[in-house]
């Protein structure tokens, strides 16, 4: 049994004093605040900063900012750079397309003129043959429709003795002939109407007679 406190601490029925609890704790539980003669945790002082090395700071963040806004300008004016390489590519394409088309229908739109005065030319080669423009006037108006239509690029072409060619003559008849001695081809005997041709265009096929060579010997 404990008796009456004395000096306002409880003594235990031996005569001892029980065990005394300080609570040294620095934070009250119940209210959460520091309680009084608790320091606050010693804090370390920030580190001083010179100015030399402030200014260095600036200046190396200074030279990546520089640094990011060449790399981006370098970057844009290649892309610019190609766009216009690119653009003058497709504009001397569209050029060459131009001129080669412009080219294809001159020679169009010449080849069909000369293939209409086709009749003219064929009647005065008849007339030469005949020797109808050996003088005169008339002769000098043919020698002259002769040189014009040389001139825009009409040629005359089939012979007799060449090597028959599908793509340039045109074979109205076959038959029997004496060929020169060692021919093995098919032979234009024969020219019943020459062709005519405009640099590689065939405006008219010679129409020829052939004769194949004599295999028998």
């Amino acid at each position: 049994m404990t008796d009456a406190p004395q000096g306002g601490r409880p003594v235990a029925d031996d005569g001892s004093e029980p065990p005394v609890v300080r609570d040294k704790r620095r934070i009250d539980p119940q209210t959460g605040q520091l309680r009084d003669g608790g320091a606050a945790a010693p804090q370390a002082p920030a580190p001083e900063v010179s100015g030399e090395m402030a200014n260095e700071t600036e200046v190396e963040q200074g030279l990546d900012d520089k640094s990011s806004g060449l790399t981006a300008d370098v970057d844009l004016a290649a892309e610019r750079l190609a766009d216009l390489q690119r653009l003058q590519a497709e504009y001397v394409n569209y050029r060459k397309r131009v001129e080669r088309d412009r080219d294809v229908a001159r020679e169009l739109a010449t080849a069909s003129v000369l293939e209409s005065l086709l009749p003219v030319m064929d009647d005065l080669h008849l007339a030469r043959q005949h020797g109808d423009l050996e003088s005169g006037p008339f002769a000098a108006v043919a020698d002259k429709l002769e040189a014009i239509v040389a001139r825009a690029g009409l040629e005359r072409f089939g012979e007799v003795g060449e090597a028959f060619d599908p793509a340039v003559h045109e074979a109205l008849m076959h038959v029997q002939a004496e060929l020169a001695a060692g021919t093995e081809v098919t032979t234009v005997v024969q020219v019943l109407q020459p062709g005519y041709r405009v640099g590689e265009r065939v405006v008219r096929a010679a129409r020829v007679a052939v004769a194949d060579p004599d295999t028998t010997s």
